[in-house]
């Protein structure tokens, strides 16, 4: 058994890097991962701002890990994350062999981690992940409400009152 108080500690991190890419109109997703006690990669989702499909906040924290370490295996680290992984995230953790993932809340529409897929314990792949669920799950399940609940009264406002919000301008904005 983990000790809860890092998780907590380095998801809070998590959470101050989604609160960045909150303050640039992005999805409030962050990551961090760490390696012997360190951060060593730090991410938040870009997608808007880099107008970049792979601008992940997990695919971000990879890429600066693989550099600090030299190498493309992250097998000592692990990573911290506010929302469960896509299947695009969840298959890059499963390649670069990391063998923790720390979840702040799941992504029922979206998941890849037990929600819709469970891109981790696939027993056909080579390598299999330990996954801790609902570290400040609350916290992290609240940000992005909020971040979504202001992004409907803002597409509303701006629509006009009396105009509904089309569910595809919605979509557009969602995680993941």
């Amino acid at each position: 058994m983990t000790n809860p108080k890092p998780d907590e500690y380095y998801m809070r991190q998590a959470m101050k890097l989604a609160r960045k890419g909150e303050a640039l109109g992005e999805v409030p997703i962050g990551c961090v991962i760490v390696y012997d006690g360190k951060i060593i990669g730090r991410g938040y989702n870009r997608r808007k701002t880099d107008k970049s499909t792979l601008s992940h906040a997990e695919l971000i924290a990879i890429k600066k890990a693989d550099k600090k370490i030299g190498d493309w295996r992250l097998e000592d680290c692990t990573l911290y994350v506010t929302l469960e992984p896509c299947q695009m995230c969840a298959g890059a953790i499963v390649q670069a062999r990391i063998p923790r993932v720390v979840m702040g809340c799941k992504n029922p529409k979206a998941g890849c981690a037990g929600s819709i897929l469970d891109l981790f314990h696939e027993p056909r792949f080579n390598h299999q992940v330990e996954v801790t669920e609902g570290v400040l799950e609350e916290e992290c399940s609240e940000m992005l409400s909020g971040f979504f609940r202001a992004l409907r009264l803002r597409l509303k406002t701006e629509a006009g009152e009396e105009n509904e919000v089309p569910d595809s301008e919605l979509k557009q904005n969602n995680p993941e």
